[in-house]
């Protein structure tokens, strides 16, 4: 039986520039510390900060770039149980405009740009490899909900919620 495990709620936010290349970071730091992972980080909880605030935060402060709440567009939600020691709960955010942002290092690490096809040979972590990225790629304009308990050698986890992107409608609208 394991003890007591904190929770922390953070976001991973999703950058595109205009050639659908991802903005990815390779982490100096724990956790994920010599991977690579989307930008983001820890909710401010004593603030009371909102996953969206974060996003938009976390997105200043690692590629120096304002986006506005209406430029986030909450891709899917991710827990974890027992991820390196902590629970999470994790808030994905996908930036819905292009973004420019020169290849640059700061003291959370180095932040690149990637090709889709470029991702699954870059060192990321299991549960992203495994989970999060093909869940992402198959709900990308919709949303997804899952759970993965990293408890063990195997990681096992349930999608709680897909949501494909809705098809465009293509009937008139009725008011032009």
């Amino acid at each position: 039986m394991i003890g007591p495990i904190p929770y922390t709620i953070a976001v991973l936010c999703y950058l595109f520039d205009a050639d659908q290349r991802l903005l990815m970071l390779h982490r100096r730091r724990p956790p994920n510390a010599d991977l690579y992972s989307p930008i983001g980080g820890k909710l401010d909880q004593e603030s009371g900060e909102s996953p969206g605030a974060c996003a938009a935060r976390e997105i200043r402060e690692e590629a120096n770039i304002d986006v506005s709440l209406h430029d986030l567009r909450l891709a899917g939600i991710v827990s974890e149980t027992a991820y390196q020691g902590t629970h999470w709960l994790m808030f994905l955010y996908e930036v819905t405009r292009p973004v420019q942002v020169d290849p640059t290092t700061f003291c959370e690490g180095r932040l690149e740009w990637h090709r889709r096809d470029e991702i699954a040979q870059l060192p990321i972590p299991e549960t992203d490899r495994q989970i999060i990225w093909p869940l992402f790629w198959k709900y990308r304009h919709g949303f997804f909900a899952a759970h993965i308990n990293c408890i063990g050698d195997d990681l096992v986890w349930e999608l709680l919620q897909p949501t494909p992107h809705d098809e465009p409608n293509t009937s008139q609208d009725l008011c032009g």
